[in-house]
């Protein structure tokens, strides 16, 4: 999907997200791939300037992928430390707590893709 992000835009890509892994009968990675998607969009909204992005979700023979790509070459870095008082910070520090690999790669034209996958215990059939 590409699409220019706004504030109320999260609930929306959560709800397709909940569609696509209710119709590929992978339910039990609803949560952990809704977050992860989640918080990668709303990074978009709170440091991308035009607020466009790309989010690609693909299903693997082991689970989940998704990707978040944008324009902003800046690639994030996750914070050794959250300062409880502050209301931003945490994101990258929860995907990894929920998602079983992530990583940051650059995109070309300048911008970057950040990508989660999740693994379900089961064999999936494609």
């Amino acid at each position: 999907m590409h699409l220019t992000v706004g504030e109320h835009s999260v609930g929306h890509i959560r709800r397709i997200v909940r569609s696509l892994l209710d119709e590929w009968a992978l339910t039990e990675l609803t949560f952990s791939v809704e977050l992860g998607v989640s918080e990668l969009v709303t990074n978009v909204v709170r440091h991308v300037p035009d607020r466009r992005c790309t989010v690609l979700l693909a299903r693997l023979t082991t689970g989940v992928r998704a990707e978040v790509t944008d324009g902003l070459p800046q690639l994030p870095l996750p914070r050794m430390e959250v300062v409880q008082e502050e209301e931003s910070g945490r994101g990258l520090a929860l995907l990894d707590a929920v998602v079983d690999k992530w990583g940051v790669t650059s995109a070309a034209g300048g911008g970057k893709t950040v990508w989660f996958e999740c693994r379900t215990c089961r064999s999936v059939t494609l």
